[in-house]
């Protein structure tokens, strides 16, 4: 049984709405899955994906059982 649990995400976001993640105060955002469950991730970790475009796409999120993010990657 593996200790890691997966969960697919699609994001689209305008840059307009993205620049709120950089605002100070600003640490998490909430996303939901493609399964319609909530997730509060840091905001740092959405960062990289930014584009002049904003954020779109789907990603798949990893963490362990301690709710801890393995990785995040574009799909």
């Amino acid at each position: 049984m593996s200790d890691l649990i997966e969960y697919e995400l699609s994001i689209s976001a305008t840059y307009a709405q993205c620049e709120q993640l950089y605002f100070t105060g600003n640490n998490t955002v909430v996303v939901q899955t493609t399964t319609g469950l909530s997730i509060q991730l840091p905001t740092k970790n959405l960062r990289p994906f930014v584009g002049p475009e904003g954020i779109h796409g789907r990603f798949k999120l990893v963490i362990n059982k301690q709710n801890k993010i393995q990785s995040l990657d574009r799909l």
